[in-house]
Order: structure tokens, then C-alpha cells, then sequence
């Protein structure tokens, strides 16, 4: 099951907001990016932080950069640090949401999302991702029903049996 973070989108629209000091530092990193010099990026936005910390777009595009990088603890730490810093934001929920169901942990990845959609009711890419979560957790919900039973079942069979596959014809190839 793929879990579409809402980076590319929001990596675009932050960096495309310029008019600060930092913005021409985030234009390069965004450059630098997009020409695959992703190290560099990293660095980029760094040394921006350096000058100003507190800044969201830049902390928030580095934590998209580091997800995407697949440096996950890095990311996690900096989605979780935005939340706390931003708390009436709900990105930095689904890219945690995002990083908690790559690593298995549907719960806490339901619960990032529902902090999202409370803070913003109608964003698309959370209410997708939730989607995508509670299908997650019904399979998980219907495997260990069906290891509980005392019989077979003929109707729990075919819940599990539909669920793996609308999984199954959701991921894309490859993942």
C-alpha cells in the first residue's frame, strides 16, 4: 500500500514562496534537489537553518527531504518537532502518519492522521492516506479474527480474501 506524503506538493509550494532572506537559500536547495544533487539540498537548507532555525518552510522542506532520502529517525524527529512548534498544522501530521505506516505502526499513523484532519477537515491526501490506513488495519483485524475462531468462516474468508485484494490492486508495482 502506497502512503502519498504530502511532500512533492508542499515541497513546491514552499519553495515557490520566496520574498525572505532565506527563500533565495531555498531556491537553491530546491534546485539543487531537482537536479538529483540531493546531499547538497541538505546541505543548502542546513546552513539556511543555521541563520534562521525557527524558520517552518525551511525545517519542513529539510524533513521532507530527509523522508525522501529515507533517513526516516531524521525526518521523524523534525515532523515531530513541527508539531509541537506549529500545532495548528496539519502537514507535519500526515508526513509523520506517512513514516508511521512505512514502518508498520497503522495506529499511531491513524492517529497523525485524525490530528490532521481536526486541524484541517477536508484535506484530500489525509483523508486518502486514512483511507488507505483503516484498510490496513481491517486486514489486520480480519487475519487475527481468523486466528481466533473457533470455526471456520465462510463470510470472514471472503472479507479477508477482498481486502488482500483491493490491497493488493491499490500498491503499485514494485513496493
Amino acid at each position: 500500500m502506497k502512503f502519498r506524503l504530502f511532500s512533492r506538493l508542499a515541497l513546491l509550494i514552499l519553495l515557490s514562496i520566496g520574498g525572505t532572506a532565506w527563500s533565495s537559500e531555498l531556491d537553491r536547495a530546491q534546485q539543487q534537489w531537482f537536479a538529483g544533487q540531493r546531499s547538497q539540498a541538505v546541505a543548502t537548507l542546513e546552513g539556511a537553518l543555521s541563520k534562521t532555525p525557527d524558520e517552518l518552510k525551511l525545517r519542513f522542506a529539510l524533513g521532507v527531504m530527509r523522508m525522501e532520502m529515507g533517513q526516516v529517525s531524521a525526518a521523524r524527529s523534525i515532523f515531530n518537532t513541527l508539531t509541537e512548534d506549529f500545532p495548528d498544522l496539519a502537514e507535519p501530521h500526515i508526513n509523520l502518519a506517512v513514516i508511521n505506516a512505512s514502518l508498520g505502526e497503522l495506529d499511531q499513523a491513524r492517529s497523525e492522521l485524525e490530528q490532521a484532519l481536526r486541524l484541517q477537515p477536508d484535506h484530500a491526501q489525509a483523508l486518502e492516506n486514512l483511507g488507505d490506513v483503516l484498510l490496513r488495519l481491517g486486514l489486520r483485524a480480519y487475519q487475527r479474527a481468523k486466528q481466533s475462531a473457533l470455526a471456520p468462516s465462510e463470510t470472514l474468508n471472503l472479507k479477508l480474501v477482498r481486502t488482500q485484494n483491493l490491497l493488493q490492486e491499490t500498491t503499485p508495482k514494485g513496493r
